[in-house]
């Protein structure tokens, strides 16, 4: 468990796009933005556990098809945030906020980027059996608790992320030159993620 739980929390340090996200929904929309959007992907994670679990991800590890299709869409997504970003113009230096999101999208949302990575469900398929004796009883019992402990972990570092971007939207209140570049810059930034996604390499 200990060997578990130090390379758990190494692979969730590791940037990605939902830490990305998080941050910055955070930085952009405030805490409680950032929280619901964290919200959502630990949700999502529940699924790509459960699905590792139940063996359906094996399926999608010997379709190529399958895997390109929530590969692509994935990568889709993350452009479309990243265009909807860049159409929505800057933020009000007056107002010293970005237009409000209700946290019900944020929740979606990080739900929604991390489901459509299909690279989630293959790692927890392939590193939460390296963690699994089949003399140690039930093997879907030790993966269920595997699997509660990252979960554990990424809720716990993801809520440091939304708190330390909402920390950057109040730096950012302060600068209203930096807060009109900020759209530009997060949808860049989905730009780029989405591209990187698309490459047959993936992210």
């Amino acid at each position: 468990m200990i060997a578990f739980v130090a390379a758990s929390a190494a692979l969730i340090l590791v940037p990605g796009p939902n830490l990305i996200l998080i941050v910055t929904r955070a930085a952009a929309q405030g805490r409680r933005a950032g929280l619901a959007t964290a919200a959502g992907v630990e949700s999502a994670t529940v699924v790509h556990i459960g699905v590792a679990v139940s063996g359906v991800a094996e399926l999608v590890t010997r379709s190529p098809t399958a895997f390109l299709v929530l590969k692509y869409a994935g990568a889709a997504y993350l452009l479309f945030l990243g265009v909807r970003a860049l159409r929505a113009g800057p933020f009000l230096p007056e107002a010293g906020l970005a237009p409000p999101v209700r946290a019900g999208r944020a929740y979606l949302e990080g739900a929604a980027v991390n489901l459509l990575n299909p690279k989630v469900t293959l790692f927890f398929l392939a590193f939460l059996p390296q963690f699994v004796s089949p003399s140690a009883g039930d093997p879907r019992e030790r993966m269920w608790l595997l699997g509660a402990v990252f979960l554990g972990l990424g809720a716990l570092f993801d809520v440091g992320y939304a708190c330390a971007g909402a920390a950057v939207s109040r730096w950012l209140r302060r600068r209203p030159a930096a807060l009109a570049r900020q759209n530009r810059a997060v949808g860049s930034v989905y730009l780029v993620l989405g591209a990187l996604a698309a490459l047959p390499t993936g992210l």
